[in-house]
């Protein structure tokens, strides 16, 4: 099946080409200049590096936190295919009981990274949040983010409530300040107790614990708690299933230890066999942080903590005693320690290759890990294949980006570091490029503007404002009476239950500023930045009680949504399709001159779009066609099972083309 370049990141021959053609994503020739007599292949650098640690007593099952570099894993954007996080860790709850046979998945992840839906990306990371209930029936990346863009199925949207005055979360995630080369980010999460514990869960015998998991930064420009999962969240899928109750993050305390790795799912690459026999493999340029002794520094300072550090404290101030500092406590303080082993399963194939058959990348030939401090995981890089002077100059580990698959003394095949000119011209992959896509959706993130919608009943306080973010995006935010922002108003709770956590959280906002310090600062290096952007100042009269909210983040004027043929406007409607971008859809169709289009009177509309999408792709439908020259209207389906019963209606505006309409035409 063919993907096109307009949606995601592909290979770019950059030699003369007498012919070619696309396949999965690379554009391929038969003939070049450089002699290539082969076509590379679509390939994929995929797998974990993982972090081994010394146990921790299960006492300190109050969160944690740590110290994660942010720097620039690829040298350009690949596009939306692109997904890995940086180094991290899962959070699960500590249970004493188990159901046998059951799938019971859910945990607090997230970090720094890039993932498929993100829409804004640069080469900088983002950091999102990352909580998951039951087995991903619902995420939530931060206030107002989670699974799909689809209000109507808010999936984790309302999951995550906003407790910082000073600053924003837009839906893409928090921005770090672009440029950064392996400056120290710190966060961590604490279980403040905003909310009390209750029996009843939305008018069910199922209780809900009152686990505030609060999110904590440490940057150079702002400190302390940001925003926190609100226990409903997690209790939510036990109303289907009450055996589960009380066995998630709102009633239970975290696990002690917990993994840490490098997730990667997908860094660009391409594969040939050259006439040698051999086959070979270019991967993206693909880099990490270096630090002045030629180190990368993994993790640092990774703290698990008990209830003395922080919680008990808080629980004893709401309780009228007196006002922590919000610094977590030493003596309630675990800090790991890491005994110097590691494993890479990074592995590097053909996406058709079947999973048993796919080769490991040799990691022990580019790296061993450096024991040289107890409290940090760093990897030393082999000089033989790394060139040190450049990487201490630039702030960058670049990893070779050719090898070749070889057999090793134990049978296995690894694929090992070669240099540029080992590859022969005849595989082509010398002239292979990973470029940036040359057209992605770019449509804005949006939020319900409904009268009656709980983001505008009761609505702000103060607003609209806008911030001009290093994405490039414009982020528009309002300022929302804690207790009456979206996310509460949507989490199970009383008026009295909001009233009371609106006081608590005021104490917070007269007592904690975001100069103070929270988390132990690193023992070495510097802090990084979070985009300037972000951090504001509330309203005179809005300092305590209030929060801001993001109600919209985009980049896209009218002219975004218009399209020069028929190709590119059904890969436009399959991409939103297949990434649940409702919004994006009705922001296209919104450009009609006809007004409020049926979409969004209809959002059933766009189940059918999914349902059809899920038996041939729309891309697929109209391939080969283009918009008549003469006509200045055009439908795509219509009644009949082939279109699933839908008509995408376009009209032409100028020389351009742009939807008018989808509708249900049963």
């Amino acid at each position: 099946m063919k993907t096109s370049g307009k949606t995601m990141g592909h290979v770019r021959r950059t030699a003369p080409l007498l012919l070619c053609r696309i396949v999965q994503g690379i554009i391929m020739s038969t003939s070049s200049a450089s002699g290539a007599e082969v076509e590379p292949r679509d390939g994929v650098l995929a797998g974990y590096l993982t972090i081994r640690h010394d146990t921790v007593p299960d006492a300190y099952n109050a969160g944690f936190s740590m110290y994660v570099p942010v720097w620039p894993l690829v040298g350009e954007y690949p596009g939306n295919r692109f997904q890995t996080g940086l180094f991290g860790t899962w959070m699960f709850a500590h249970n004493d009981r188990k159901l046998e046979g059951r799938k019971m998945y859910s945990d607090i992840e997230g970090g720094l990274g890039w993932w498929r839906d993100t829409r804004f990306a640069t080469t900088t990371p983002k950091f999102i949040m990352g909580g998951v209930a039951l087995n991903f029936v619902a995420w939530a990346n931060g206030p107002g983010a989670g699974k799909g863009r689809n209000w109507s199925r808010p999936r984790g949207k309302y999951g995550v409530a906003q407790l910082s005055p000073n600053l924003l979360w837009p839906p893409d995630g928090v921005n770090l300040k672009q440029g950064a080369r392996g400056e120290l980010l710190g966060y961590g999460y604490m279980p403040l107790p905003l909310a009390d514990a209750k029996s009843r869960t939305a008018g069910e015998d199922i209780p809900t614990g009152g686990n505030c998991w609060t999110l904590f930064l440490n940057s150079r420009n702002f400190k302390g708690p940001v925003a926190f999962f609100l226990p409903y969240f997690f209790s939510r899928p036990s109303l289907d299933d009450p055996e589960m109750a009380g066995m998630f993050l709102d009633s239970r305390p975290s696990a002690a230890n917990r993994s840490m790795a490098m997730e990667t799912q997908y860094i660009p690459a391409a594969t040939a066999t050259g006439r040698d026999g051999r086959t070979y493999a270019r991967i993206a340029s693909t880099s990490f942080p270096c630090s002045d002794d030629g180190c990368s520094v993994c993790v640092h300072r990774v703290v698990s903590y008990g209830p003395k550090a922080l919680a008990d404290d808080v629980k004893a101030w709401f309780e009228g005693g007196d006002a922590p500092s919000g610094r977590a406590e030493a003596e309630g303080e675990w800090v790991t320690t890491f005994p110097g082993e590691g494993h890479s399963s990074w592995r590097l194939f053909d996406p058709r290759t079947p999973k048993e058959e796919r080769s490991p990348l040799d990691w022990e030939s580019l790296a061993s890990v450096d024991v040289s401090d107890p409290h940090s995981f760093r990897y030393r890089w082999n000089p033989e294949h790394i060139d040190m002077n450049r990487s201490r100059q630039t702030g960058l580990v670049t990893l070779p980006e050719c090898y070749r698959l070889e057999e090793g003394d134990d049978g296995q095949k690894r694929w090992v570091p070669v240099k540029g000119d080992d590859v022969p011209d005849d595989t082509g992959l010398k002239d292979a490029r990973f470029a940036p896509a040359t057209r992605r959706i770019h449509a804005p993130y949006v939020t319900p503007d409904d009268e009656d919608s709980c983001w505008k009943s009761p609505g702000p306080a103060a607003g609209p404002f806008q911030a001009e973010v290093g994405d490039g995006t414009t982020v528009t935010y309002y300022w929302y009476r804690f207790a009456d922002q979206p996310a509460l108003l949507n989490a199970d709770m009383t008026d009295e239950e909001r009233e009371k956590m609106q006081r608590r959280v005021e104490m917070i906002h007269e007592n904690w500023r975001k100069e103070d310090e929270y988390l132990a600062s690193p023992t070495f290096g510097k802090l990084a930045e979070i985009d300037p952007a972000l951090v504001v100042t509330p309203p005179p009269g809005l300092e305590i009680g209030y929060v801001p909210i993001v109600t919209r983040q985009g980049i896209m004027t009218e002219k975004d949504y218009e399209f020069d043929d028929l190709e590119e406007a059904m890969e436009f409607i399959a991409e939103c399709i297949q990434y649940d971008y409702i919004d994006s859809l009705v922001m296209a169709t919104r450009t009609s001159d006809e007004g409020a289009p049926p979409l969004k009177a209809n959002p059933h509309i766009f189940d059918m779009l999914k349902e059809r999408h899920g038996r041939l792709s729309y891309a697929e439908l109209t391939k080969g066609q283009d918009f008549p020259e003469d006509a200045t209207e055009f439908s795509v389906g219509g009644q009949g099972e082939k279109t699933g019963h839908v008509r995408i209606d376009f009209e032409k505006k100028g020389r351009r083309w742009r939807l008018r309409g989808i509708r249900d035409c049963r």
